[in-house]
């Protein structure tokens, strides 16, 4: 029933679990894991007040800065894709840098996922907390073409 899972990953324990539940339904449907971490592109730093020299310098850094973040979670991810290959899963791995939902997105697109599996965090409490989504998560539930399965961190 799903050939292709997406397991969008921040790094957290949070998606440790969201893994998890998609290990377990990929071991039932013989399903590929596709997994993937997005690094937030920094903000565009105004450089117009800078000399030409220092702004090409603050560029530089932060480029270094995300190849740096990018590197590390490749090999943070490598752990991952190797839990799920212990487990018998085919499994890939993608780290790219922009905006989560729409790289998340891109990839249901382009990848022919069937099912999406990840974490949503509640950052509000009472009552506001039961009508709410992150924004990520609400732009993916709305946006997408294939089925999500939502793993609710706070709920015990």
């Amino acid at each position: 029933m799903y050939n292709t899972i997406l397991v969008p990953h921040d790094g957290t324990p949070a998606g440790d679990l969201a893994l998890k539940h998609a290990i377990h339904i990929a071991k039932s449907n013989s399903s590929k894991i596709f997994l993937l971490h997005v690094i937030e592109d920094f903000p565009h730093v105004p450089v117009f007040f800078l000399h030409s020299s220092q702004a090409t310098k603050v560029k530089r850094e932060i480029s270094d800065i995300t190849k740096n973040m990018k590197t590390t979670m490749e090999q943070k991810m490598t752990k991952h894709i190797n839990i799920c290959k212990k487990n018998g899963i085919d499994s890939s791995l993608k780290v790219v840098v922009g905006l989560p939902a729409e790289e998340i997105l891109k990839i249901v697109k382009n990848q022919k996922i069937d099912l999406i599996v990840m974490a949503k965090r509640r950052k509000l409490k009472g009552i506001k907390s039961l009508l709410t989504l992150g924004s990520v998560s609400r732009k993916i539930i709305e946006n997408t073409s294939c089925p999500v399965l939502m793993i609710d961190i706070e709920k015990k």
